[in-house]
């Protein structure tokens, strides 16, 4: 014998007139807190699932940037190689080092702009 599948809703043959206030806010109560468990559940499993997810990805982010920074190790060697014969130890060595702290000193530029930008508009939200 097959069961038949319960409803999903209940039937709600009962007058309106008969039911109570309180039982219908007891409910309404009931089904707030079954609300609020499911969603405390599903936000504790995402929370979860975003710790395990950053964990490996600043491993892999670790990873790159130390790779990085071999290869920029790596160029400034190999220009260093090159540079030697054509204008000396010395002047290959200022040459690199000139070259670096003039990138170095353009990059800190370009994030200075962007800060007070940013800072800009964090003033301007504020304001408004």
């Amino acid at each position: 014998m097959e069961q038949p599948d319960p409803p999903l809703v209940k039937d709600t043959t009962v007058d309106a007139a008969e039911r109570s206030l309180v039982d219908d806010v007891r409910e309404l109560v009931t089904d707030g807190r079954t609300l609020l468990e499911a969603e405390l559940a599903y936000q504790k499993s995402r929370a979860a699932l975003a710790g395990r997810t950053a964990k490996s990805m600043v491993g892999w982010i670790a990873l790159a940037l130390s790779l990085v920074f071999f290869a920029l190790m790596a160029l400034v060697m190999g220009l260093l190689l090159i540079l030697a014969p054509l204008i000396g130890g010395l002047g290959a060595t200022l040459l690199v080092v000139a070259g670096l702290l003039i990138a170095a000193a353009l990059s800190g530029w370009a994030a200075a702009r962007r800060w007070t930008a940013m800072s800009r508009r964090l003033a301007d939200d504020d304001t408004a």
